[in-house]
């Protein structure tokens, strides 16, 4: 590890620790607007976005005394929108020289806890930042991020998807929480077309999903050779040339020896939903979100994977529903999903 960040590291710790430091951020969540959403506990609203306290009290921490390297490579977006499987490849792309395929620790460890997220596990304990891989992760939208990181020389890259999708696998993903300190049944409670309307409002953590999209979009015409932005689909679609490109990217690009001997596709393999879903730690692995706050099962991770499984869910009237509010959020931005509202 490299030792010329553990000042800095520990730093932060105190900050944490520092009840001053919980009181500020209290108190300034208290004055925020607040609603029911679809999440598991109540929405605070803050710079037109919607947040658990939890998240939010990490996006003021992190604006407050996270201080990026300028190798770091900041993987981000909404929730749900393909995070899991972008993490993985970044890591295996990243670490490929430490790790041949057999002895990777995505065999052995979630994606989560090999690119730790900066408001949540980073916050609650800067050691868990592996500074000899300088990923980390946020579902910070890009007007909300730290000026520290804005800027520094940290490369981003997001990714996002089918609203549609999205809001099907965020459906499926709350229903499996388990919420430490909230009762269960306030889960029961909301319906699916309940969730729906929270999600074509905005209503859903760190939304409007729209917004948090766009965010990411502009930054990339601005500044493409900081802001990559990758489609799921198109990943989906040709994961081999995407790959190539965020290796080249995030600055560990494929030589062509390696080419040549099949690392990327070795790459593709490994991180493949297939593979990923079939191993024991992501079947039957636990990850704590916080302190006494969220458990969730590592295979809450790993559901489906697939582009189009809003067919099976959503009624027609509302994948067209959800078709227009995203032409509308998107006209004029030059950004647009190729999708069809036919189930």
């Amino acid at each position: 590890m490299n030792q010329n960040h553990g000042p800095t590291c520990n730093g932060q710790k105190e900050y944490w620790s520092d009840p001053k430091t919980h009181e500020k951020y209290k108190e300034i969540i208290s004055t925020t607007p607040q609603r029911k959403g679809i999440w598991v506990a109540d929405l605070h609203q803050h710079e037109g976005f919607w947040w658990s306290a939890y998240s939010l009290k990490g996006v003021l921490w992190a604006r407050d005394h996270f201080m990026p390297q300028p190798n770091n490579v900041i993987l981000s977006s909404a929730p749900k929108s393909g995070t899991t499987w972008l993490k993985a490849l970044s890591f295996a792309v990243m670490t490929r020289s430490h790790f041949d395929e057999p002895a990777s620790p995505l065999l052995t460890r979630l994606a989560h806890d090999c690119v730790p997220f900066l408001e949540s596990e980073v916050r609650s304990n800067p050691q868990n930042l592996d500074l000899d891989v300088p990923l980390l992760a946020t579902h910070i939208p890009y007007t909300s991020l730290p000026k520290s990181i804005i800027d520094s020389g940290c490369k981003i890259v997001y990714i996002c998807r089918d609203p549609k999708d999205v809001f099907v696998s965020l459906w499926h993903f709350v229903s499996k929480m388990n919420p430490k300190a909230m009762d269960a049944s306030a889960l029961e409670d909301l319906h699916l077309e309940d969730a729906f309307e929270f999600f074509c409002q905005g209503y859903s953590s760190f939304g409007p999903y729209w917004d948090h999209v766009l965010g990411y979009w502009r930054a990339s015409l601005e500044s493409p050779e900081k802001v990559l932005f990758l489609k799921y689909e198109d990943l989906k679609n040709d994961t081999i040339s995407w790959v190539k490109k965020l290796a080249q990217f995030m600055g560990y690009p494929f030589s062509s020896e390696e080419e040549q001997k099949g690392m990327v596709q070795k790459i593709v393999n490994l991180c493949s939903f297939e593979n990923l879903s079939s191993l024991e730690v992501n079947k039957s692995g636990i990850t704590q979100v916080g302190t006494n706050f969220l458990s969730l099962k590592n295979s809450s991770f790993f559901r489906k994977g697939e582009v189009g499984d809003w067919k099976n869910h959503l009624k027609l009237e509302m994948a067209m529903r959800l078709d227009q509010i995203t032409e509308q959020k998107l006209k004029g931005s030059g950004l647009t999903f190729h999708f069809s509202s036919n189930a």
